[in-house]
């Protein structure tokens, strides 16, 4: 068992992003997406403080430079304030099974922003990965559909609110655009203080966000919500802090290739768990199409 603690911690993090989607995609649907969101980076805040605090001798990230801070506040912003907010609108519209499939598209978006802004390579299996995954994306989100009862032919339509898949996908972009700046910004500093400056930026974000649309009163009525707290607090245990650390584990021991291949593989775990929780209704199709997304994304790092 000892020789397999990276690709352990890999499956790991895989089923923390599984409890954090289902945990947020509760408590999104009881108190609203906007709630969840500012409530969540408000734990995560302090999960990754103290964690520094006991591992790095800081509860703030004092220590990081301008250079650090422009570019990851950046990122927060980006990816957490934009994007998750995205995200997790996704959640609450179209469910965290479909949401985190569409979420698989990030890897690409992130490899075509890489290559294009930073000079970094794609090469064929990259763009291989992207058609596999764009596919496997397709094969669950559309079906063939009469137009006419009189006409035979068959069109295809898309079977999901597009609104929802909208959000989800805006969100893959949001975090595959923070990704990258994130990757920039971060150089060799510490990975969890790195982090707690992004949920720093992205808290600052949803408190203006918050204050110009006057949703104050939301919020605190959100907190005396208690099934959706444990929600928001579980999926802030799983997520920011658990999901994150499980990772860097990951990749600390194992190559970065696998850890990354196991842990994209969310999208097929989360499917027992949607079935029996959330007694969401699914076929093969929707089986099979999200096997050929998580093949897809692991062409990237194979």
């Amino acid at each position: 068992m000892g020789q397999y603690w990276g690709e352990t911690a890999g499956l790991l993090t895989a089923l923390c992003w599984t409890f954090t989607g289902l945990s947020f995609e509760f408590a999104s649907k009881r108190i609203g997406s906007f709630q969840v969101n500012i409530i969540r980076l408000f734990l995560a805040f302090f999960f990754i403080g103290i964690y520094t605090y006991f591992t790095r001798g800081f509860f703030l990230p004092v220590d990081a430079t301008a250079f650090h801070w422009g570019w990851l506040a950046l990122s927060g912003i980006i990816g957490f304030t934009i994007g998750d907010l995205l995200l997790f609108k996704g959640f609450e519209t179209i469910g965290a099974r479909l949401s985190l499939l569409i979420m698989s598209f990030s890897p690409p978006v992130a490899a075509l922003i890489g290559w294009v802004f930073l000079g970094e390579s794609l090469i064929w299996k990259s763009v291989l990965g992207m058609c596999v995954t764009i596919t496997g994306i397709a094969i669950v989100i559309l079906e063939r559909k009469k137009t006419d009862s009189k006409d035979s032919n068959k069109k295809l339509k898309v079977k999901y609110p597009v609104k929802g898949l909208l959000y989800a996908f805006g969100g893959s972009v949001g975090q595959a655009v923070g990704l990258v700046l994130s990757k920039y910004g971060m150089q060799d500093y510490n990975a969890f203080a790195a982090s707690q400056i992004r949920v720093l930026a992205g808290l600052a974000g949803f408190i203006i966000l918050f204050s110009i649309m006057r949703r104050w009163s939301k919020v605190a009525s959100a907190v005396t919500d208690k099934k959706a707290m444990a929600g928001v607090f579980s999926g802030s245990v799983f997520g920011p802090f658990l999901g994150v650390s499980f990772s860097l584990i990951a990749v600390k021991y194992t190559q970065v290739g696998i850890a990354s291949t196991i842990m994209s593989i969310s999208p097929v775990i989360i499917l027992p768990f949607s079935y029996f929780l959330f007694k969401e209704k699914f076929g093969w199709s929707e089986i099979i199409g999200a096997i050929v997304t998580v093949t897809g994304v692991s062409l990237f790092f194979l």
